[in-house]
């Protein structure tokens, strides 16, 4: 099928969903075009059977393509990469250093998000009178032994995995959005980390959807 005859891409999904932003951000780094559907909270229709009919999860993001549906928005990057990057750098291709890039993105859902997740929900989508900040501190001192584990990372490579922007930049820089942008937390300096996350702000994948201000 001629290039111009591909199917559309179109995402399911919420823009102020932390996932979703991964998507639509490594979008764009591939120059790819595409359709969002509204979906999640406010939103409503990911228990709908039409939707659990493609993302048994009732979760977002879910990537449509002609009869090809996926879900989990890391896999998504990946096949995104994989289907329609040609050769991305951003997805290396030597399997080491793929590998390499694949950890981080596993690392992100096993470790960073369980920890994000608390800091985030309880100051950004908690009224502020009932919020427990005492706790919120307990949640971001835990949450920040995790970044310093990334903190360290970076204290010896540009970008996540070395001189070259990846999707693990991506995944992370997405959380890591998150969690320098929120207010009325103490969190230790991370140099490295600010100095990485700086590099973001000309990437117009980061600046169009992972940028604006959280909701």
């Amino acid at each position: 099928m001629p290039d111009d005859e591909q199917p559309q891409l179109t995402i399911w999904g919420r823009a102020n969903s932390v996932n979703v932003q991964k998507v639509l951000w490594c979008l764009t780094e591939l120059d790819l075009p595409f359709t969002r559907i509204d979906a999640g909270m406010q939103y409503g229709r990911t228990r709908e059977a039409d939707y659990l009919a493609m993302n048994p999860n009732a979760r977002i993001p879910t990537l449509v393509e002609g009869d090809f549906v996926l879900w989990e928005s890391n896999s998504i990057m990946r096949y995104l990469c994989l289907a329609h990057g040609r050769g991305t750098p951003i997805y290396p291709s030597a399997p080491k250093q793929r590998a390499a890039v694949d950890r981080w993105l596993d690392w992100t859902l096993s470790t960073l998000q369980p920890v994000d997740r608390p800091v985030f929900w309880g100051l950004v989508r908690t009224p502020p009178e009932q919020r427990d900040m005492v706790q919120l501190q307990k949640d971001t001192d835990t949450a920040a032994e995790i970044w310093q584990v990334l903190d360290r990372q970076l204290a010896t490579h540009r970008y996540v995995e070395g001189d070259d922007f990846t999707i693990a930049d991506i995944a992370l820089g997405a959380y890591a959005r998150r969690w320098l942008g929120v207010e009325g937390i103490v969190r230790p300096t991370l140099s490295h980390l600010d100095r990485w996350f700086a590099q973001f702000a000309g990437r117009p994948g980061f600046a169009t959807y992972v940028a604006p201000p959280m909701s």
